[in-house]
């Protein structure tokens, strides 16, 4: 299973430099999980820098994988996480819904840099 941090879906869908190494994860939906929050982050993004349609666009495209909810226990594990890697908010939800279900979590930005079950490839 694979969970997508918002930096690399934002990569993917500009076509940078990463986008090859996000776009296995993110094409291969069977396996794709899709946090609630990264839907969240990618419409505010792609509607500011582009459009309300190419925002809806792109949540087409992330909605191919498996969506996952913002529970409590999510919540109650990303505030854990938070507190023990010292990272935000946001980043800690994205790490504890992919370690609820067992998933690596592919990102681009650096405050995940050497944690556990994650994929981090720095930005070019």
């Amino acid at each position: 299973m694979n969970v997508v941090d918002s930096s690399a879906w934002l990569e993917y869908f500009a076509d940078g430099p990463n986008a090859d190494i996000f776009a296995k994860p993110i094409e291969t939906t069977r396996s794709l999980l899709v946090p609630t929050l990264s839907l969240f982050e990618v419409f505010k993004r792609v509607s500011q820098q582009r459009s309300e349609d190419e925002a809806l666009r792109a949540i087409a495209v992330m909605e191919q994988g498996k969506v996952v909810d913002f529970d409590r226990a999510t919540a109650l594990e990303a505030a854990r996480l938070s507190i023990q890697h010292r990272i935000a908010m946001a980043d800690s939800v994205m790490l504890a819904t992919a370690q609820r279900h067992g998933a690596t979590l592919w990102t681009q930005d650096s405050d995940f840099d050497g944690l556990p079950g994650v994929r981090y490839h720095a930005k070019r």
